[in-house]
């Protein structure tokens, strides 16, 4: 399993600016939700890929909003940790204050100032060795990682550090294959489960 594996919905993005849709449990309605927001679906390693080109922060901000809200209807089990999707009409995007990383299912952190590296101990993590960067001090599964970062990434915002958070997947093509036999998900299907988490 990787941690894109864990909520109903995932929202991210590649290292080279596409967003991405990946639907872990059938979704009511989801193709029709995510196409008409603008998104195309692809099939990648056996699992259904929506995509966004890669383009402003902005259009991908509206469009990945149009389709979160279509698809809050049928769950709230949703985790969006797309860097693409973040857009501040205010002020142009500078350095973020806080950055997490995923290396497969490593998870480091790099803190600029004095109140974004607070925030990373009262999460969990401690800083290295070389003091470089932070990494959580006890080890953790994917929905465990997970959850980490969707809470420490909601507290950067309410406290008003910039935060970014990559993925570690350079294209689409290197988005991971599901666990277990492939499938895709079924438009026409029930609503999912529990309401476990969402961002924004």
């Amino acid at each position: 399993m990787s941690f894109i594996d864990v909520p109903d919905v995932f929202i991210g993005s590649t290292d080279d600016d596409h967003t991405f849709v990946v639907l872990n449990r059938p979704i009511r309605g989801a193709n029709g939700v995510l196409t008409a927001a603008g998104f195309t679906a692809r099939k990648l390693h056996g699992r259904t890929v929506y995509l966004l080109p890669p383009g402003t922060p902005e259009d991908a901000n509206e469009k990945a909003g149009i389709a979160m809200y279509g698809l809050l209807a049928h769950t709230h089990d949703l985790v969006d940790l797309s860097r693409t999707t973040r857009w501040n009409p205010q002020e142009p995007a500078p350095d973020p204050d806080l950055r997490f990383t995923f290396t497969g299912p490593v998870l480091t952190a790099a803190a600029a100032t004095d109140e974004a590296r607070s925030l990373l101990e009262q999460h969990g993590f401690a800083p290295s060795a070389g003091g470089t960067s932070y990494g959580l001090v006890t080890p953790v599964d994917e929905p465990s990682l997970l959850s980490t970062v969707v809470r420490a990434e909601a507290h950067a915002h309410a406290d008003g550090i910039d935060v970014r958070i990559y993925l570690g997947i350079p294209t689409p093509d290197a988005i991971p294959a599901p666990p277990g036999p492939a499938s895709s998900p079924v438009p026409g299907s029930p609503a999912a489960g529990p309401t476990r988490r969402r961002t924004h």
